[in-house]
């Protein structure tokens, strides 16, 4: 196999790690409406989605591990001998293997769409637990406190978010895309990301720092589809 055809694979592993989130954040919007409806903690019904959560979230470091893999070996074999690819696969199988024996569990705990998960459901279940609105009317200027306190468009695209992730350092919102990006431009330019919100004192902002908002996101779609009805 050429090393073109390796970098091809490993785009492909990438773009299931696209929808792997994508499923993550499925199982939670699913998990939280049944905490909103059944506001009963220990649902075995949402254990099950944590489960399914935490298996997703073993998938993603897997994958993770063995791109990092694949790119260091390749990179030392380009520098070495040709024959050196007849051991490619060998060397990844030996180091995939020693990392991912390194996986705990407690790591899995940290994936950020994890953290989002538990969060989102303890939300969930306190909303569940205030007193319900007088009226229809009062919901609507909840929601719009909401909007208020969060501003919805990302700093950086200047439009709606549609994944909106937050900074558990300074507390500001963005589109994960966006941010995402920005990250990395600024990593390949080996200078460390500024939070792009004005006047925000976050001089580095990191992808570890960054949590799904799924409360959020989903207010985001909660108001486009009124928009759509009007």
């Amino acid at each position: 196999m050429s090393l073109s055809a390796v970098h091809g694979t490993l785009s492909s592993l990438k773009a299931c790690q696209t929808d792997i989130g994508t499923g993550m954040d499925i199982v939670t919007d699913v998990a939280m409406d049944l905490a909103e409806a059944q506001d009963e903690e220990g649902n075995p019904g949402i254990k099950a989605m944590e489960d399914m959560i935490l298996e997703c979230a073993k998938l993603d470091k897997e994958i993770n591990c063995f791109v990092d893999v694949v790119q260091q070996v390749t990179s030392e074999v380009t520098t070495q001998q040709p024959e050196a690819m007849f051991s490619l696969s060998a060397k990844v199988k030996e180091q995939y293997t020693q990392r991912i024996a390194r996986l705990s569990d407690a790591e899995l705990h940290t994936h950020q769409k994890v953290v989002a998960f538990k969060d989102s459901i303890k939300n969930s279940f306190k909303q569940a637990n205030q007193e319900p609105a007088a009226s229809m009317e009062e919901l609507d200027e909840d929601l719009a406190v909401t909007q208020t306190q969060i501003n919805l468009t990302c700093p950086l695209t200047q439009v709606e978010m549609v994944n909106p992730v937050k900074n558990k350092k300074c507390n500001h919102h963005y589109d994960e895309g966006a941010i995402l990006g920005l990250i990395k431009t600024r990593r390949s330019q080996k200078k460390k990301c500024r939070c792009p919100v004005v006047g925000c004192g976050n001089s580095d902002v990191t992808e570890s720092d960054l949590i799904p908002d799924q409360m959020l996101r989903r207010k985001i779609q909660s108001q486009k589809r009124q928009n759509s009805r009007t």
